[in-house]
């Protein structure tokens, strides 16, 4: 069997770069420097009508945690129907309670909605008490992907616990390894991991176009440059690309 390898964009353009790369699929967000949040209709709907490969779309109504309120679980609720009424190739979410354990009521209602599309338990995953109950949970709930860093900061530092839930997944849940893949590491993700499927960014920092900047005014975090775009590179991803297909 092959390697799967998906991306996550918040534009255009990282999209098409995606698919000129390789990706098999996109993961589909808005925000990505702060860690992905929902993106709109529109940019799915532009993003369709470019790129011919699977989209499976990331529905997180904040910044932070991923324990939500009511009003939050209606959010993504009305979320869920409207990328099922776009045609969207599946969904990326996850829900916690305090105590560190997966919202079950929440994910089943969250399922129902998706009307049998694929559904991947986001990294949520990593900040669960117990990945390996969280793991079973998921197989219950019929979740198809889970993606995980191994509950570390990168890939790498999680890999004996990757190597573990591969194991323990018994192919019933892909296991999508995230959190700074690129080509570098890959070989050693495989070899170590048995892991099959993969997931990037291949972003790299852009200047703005504006030569005009006004100095002293932040639209948002003040430690991150309004002048500074992240983008998906095209030669990244043909690079991870290409050692997948050699292993």
């Amino acid at each position: 069997m092959g390697y799967t390898l998906e991306c996550c964009v918040d534009s255009v353009e990282s999209a098409i770069a995606a698919k000129k790369g390789g990706a098999d699929r996109i993961e589909l967000c808005s925000a990505l420097v702060i860690g992905g949040l929902s993106p709109s209709q529109a940019l799915y709907r532009k993003i369709r009508e470019q790129v011919d490969i699977q989209i499976r779309v990331l529905l997180r109504p904040r910044f932070g945690d991923f324990c939500y309120t009511d009003f939050e679980q209606e959010i993504l609720k009305e979320e869920i129907k409207s990328f099922v009424n776009l045609g969207a190739d599946g969904i990326v979410i996850g829900a916690m309670k305090p105590d560190g354990t997966l919202n079950l009521e929440q994910m089943k209602e969250f399922i129902e909605e998706a009307k049998g599309m694929p559904v991947t338990l986001h990294r949520a995953f990593d900040m669960c008490q117990d990945p390996f109950v969280t793991l079973e949970e998921a197989k219950e709930l019929g979740i198809s992907t889970i993606l995980t860093s191994g509950q570390k900061n990168t890939c790498v530092d999680g890999m004996e616990l990757l190597k573990e839930l591969v194991e323990k997944a018994q192919g019933e849940t892909e296991i999508l390894v995230g959190g700074g893949v690129d080509a570098s590491v890959l070989p050693m993700l495989a070899e170590k991991t048995k892991a099959k499927a993969y997931h990037m960014s291949g972003k790299i920092s852009m200047e703005s176009e504006m030569r005009y900047r006004k100095q002293d005014v932040s639209m948002g975090i003040a430690s991150v440059s309004e002048y500074e775009i992240w983008r998906t590179s095209e030669k990244r991803v043909r690079e991870a690309r290409k050692i997948l297909d050699y292993l």
